[in-house]
């Protein structure tokens, strides 16, 4: 898309209009780059003009237009309604990539609407991945003929950027949406949630700054944020309807979804370290990942910020099919409750105990 640039007018009186020519003569200003009218003279910038691509915004205007300053005198900030848990570097490195394998018919109905969500998100953000493992899942669900539409090729910087936002804009749906439903069913009942509505909302939270934290960093064009708009319409309603049929299958989905995310930070990482994403090997993570995180001095480059973001993915991941494992009218939230015994492992609000396929109902109710 091509924007036109803006003109400057120069309004001057009749007489001053070949005085002011001369002028600009003098200063190699060719001629025909300004008109004269009666009483003014429209002067238009030379040089072609630039093609608006979804990175290319400066972020001093990334910053007035999404993130602008508060005119308040008398605040100072606003500090985040849930504190981000401490993250070693060890916690994050021992994150690894993990499946929960499928046992009922609501488990199999999670896992297929995960794989189709998958391949329309894959062919919305032009997603691939140049590995043997990418290649055997091209054909899958039976599109052997469409294999070669969607051949693995080299992820970019841009790419990556492109898959985040179009990802966080809608992991940060199924929290919100669980957690409206647990309160008004709460309300409606007359009976306490057991403390599943503040880890719902803290889980959409915590998306959200991921995806504040990717607008920093890139602007999405129109397209995008067309797609955006209708994905989280479509989603946000779908997830609804089906949280009032099966909670568990919902949670078992979101769990499954965070698979998938953890996977692609996962391959993201690699990349870095490879080599093949050379603008991000010393990028600097924006303030406010630094401020969320409480990134320390040294450990702030951008691979630093997705080992944090997929450690957090882990995390929902791990909650998410704990909570599909459990009594959803009846059992409390593990994640916030005291234990009788609490030296023995248990689940929290952190990542030191973290279990990739959920803590099954035994262990902890």
């Amino acid at each position: 898309m091509y924007s036109a640039r803006p003109k400057a007018v120069a309004l001057v009186h009749n007489g001053a209009t070949a005085n002011l020519s001369q002028a600009l003569r003098l200063f190699d200003v060719p001629t025909g780059l300004f008109k004269p009218c009666a009483s003014s003279i429209t002067i238009q910038p030379y040089g072609p003009s630039s093609r608006r691509q979804f990175s290319t915004s400066p972020r001093t205007k990334l910053e007035e237009k999404y993130f602008p300053r508060p005119h308040n005198e008398n605040i100072k900030i606003t500090p985040p309604a849930w504190p981000h848990p401490v993250y070693t570097e060890q916690q994050m490195s021992d994150i690894q990539v993990a499946h929960k394998q499928t046992k009922t018919w609501s488990d199999w109905t999670a896992i297929t609407m995960v794989r189709l969500l998958r391949f329309g998100m894959d062919t919305a953000t032009g997603y691939s991945h140049p590995t043997e493992e990418a290649k055997q899942r091209g054909s899958w669900m039976g599109l052997q003929e469409m294999k070669s539409w969607f051949a693995p090729s080299s992820m970019t910087e841009r790419k990556w950027l492109v898959r985040f936002l179009f990802l966080e804009s809608v992991a940060g749906v199924p929290g919100m949406v669980a957690a409206s439903v647990r309160h008004l069913h709460s309300i409606r009942r007359l009976k306490r949630d057991n403390g599943w509505i503040e880890t719902l909302l803290e889980e959409a939270y915590n998306e959200r700054m991921h995806l504040l934290t990717f607008m920093k960093m890139a602007e999405p064009g129109r397209f995008m944020k067309l797609m955006i708009l209708g994905a989280q319409g479509v989603f946000y309603n779908a997830f609804f309807l089906s949280y009032l049929v099966s909670p568990r299958t919902c949670h078992r989905f979101v769990g499954f979804l965070e698979e998938e995310a953890v996977l692609t930070y996962t391959r993201a990482i690699e990349d870095i370290d490879a080599g093949r994403l050379p603008k991000w090997k010393t990028l600097e993570a924006p303030e406010i990942a630094v401020n969320y995180w409480n990134m320390p001095e040294k450990h702030r480059t951008m691979r630093d910020l997705l080992l944090y973001i997929r450690a957090d993915e882990a995390k929902h991941r791990e909650v998410n099919h704990t909570l599909g494992n459990l009594k959803q009218k009846e059992d409390p939230n593990p994640f916030v409750s005291e234990y009788e015994d609490p030296t023995r492992p248990h689940p929290s609000k952190g990542i030191e105990n973290i279990k990739p396929t959920g803590w099954d109902r035994q262990e902890v109710i």
